[in-house]
């Protein structure tokens, strides 16, 4: 028994050797993606699945590893790991950036297939449900945040880079400095969101960034996450209920109301319309509410 217990030690301390000895591969790998202007939450994904694909073949070169190989991980993640289609496709950009942008390799759709996308409809909550939850939020610096989420549309990613500079109150509107597709845009400054901001800045009084957990430092998004959950459940709403379906709500809620479908797109940052159509799928709007231009008519 001794010796198992010997020989599984010595197996583990190789193992944490060949991870260690692989380290030197990923400095280069993060540069790439900074210098690439990549955003910090799309560094540390692709960083975390690069990392499990050289532990998976800790005894072999990167470098030398066949794209045949590379679809058999693939796969593996698929069947042993039970990874969801967003996970797979994350696992695949963050290999193919590797072999692109660093060993400068293309790699073809063929080797590293592409799984099917699950076509869901996303989830959103009612305006009471909304109103609910809104007013379950004591903090006023969460109470800003939360707010301008659901008001504008906006990610959590996004509300904690806006700077002081980015607020317009003379047009009303905000602008978002986007590193997704690198398309910057103005959003809309709820008249409301207006009068929490001046509140906030008097008390809070920011400097560079409009929401900071002290000089210099952006607020955490897990706090802004934690403070909406805790809220959530203060409200006593059964369904779920994150920071992105607040922000499919607003997505939703405004199709509802007859904005046309053009301006939630720009308002949202969606380089394509099909990606905003998904919101119609899910809003009441019906054929009964639609009025046909021959009834306009005097004939």
């Amino acid at each position: 028994m001794q010796i198992e217990i010997r020989d599984i030690k010595i197996k583990d301390e190789k193992s944490e050797r060949i991870r260690s000895s692989k380290n030197h591969f990923l400095p280069e790998y993060i540069e790439i993606l900074k210098l690439m202007d990549y955003n910090e939450s799309t560094i540390k994904t692709y960083q975390q699945h690069f990392q499990l694909f050289l532990i998976y073949f800790e005894n072999t070169d990167p470098r030398k590893i066949n794209f045949d190989e590379i679809r058999q991980y693939i796969l593996y993640l698929v069947e042993e790991r039970k990874y969801s289609t967003s996970a797979q496709n994350n696992a695949i950009n963050s290999i193919k950036f590797y072999y692109t942008h660093v060993l400068h390799q293309e790699i073809d759709n063929y080797y590293l297939p592409r799984p099917k996308r699950e076509k869901k409809l996303p989830q959103i909550l009612n305006e009471q449900e909304v109103s609910r939850i809104l007013k379950c939020i004591p903090d006023l610096r969460a109470k800003c945040m939360i707010f301008l989420i659901y008001s504008a549309g906006l990610t959590p990613s996004e509300v904690t880079y806006i700077k002081v500079k980015d607020i317009d109150s003379k047009k009303m509107q905000i602008f978002i400095s986007s590193a997704r597709n690198h398309k910057d845009r103005f959003v809309i400054l709820s008249k409301k969101v207006l009068i929490l901001l001046r509140e906030y800045f008097k008390q809070y009084k920011p400097k560079e960034w409009l929401f900071e957990s002290y000089a210099g430092k952006q607020f955490p998004k897990r706090t802004l996450q934690k403070i909406f959950q805790d809220a959530v459940m203060e409200s006593d709403i059964k369904k779920r209920a994150t920071l992105t379906i607040l922000k499919n709500s607003f997505a939703v809620h405004l199709i509802e109301k007859g904005v046309d479908i053009r301006y939630v797109q720009q308002m949202l940052g969606h380089k394509h319309s099909k990606t905003t159509m998904k919101y119609l799928r899910v809003s009441k709007k019906d054929l009964s509410a639609i009025k046909s231009p021959l009834d306009n008519l005097d004939v």
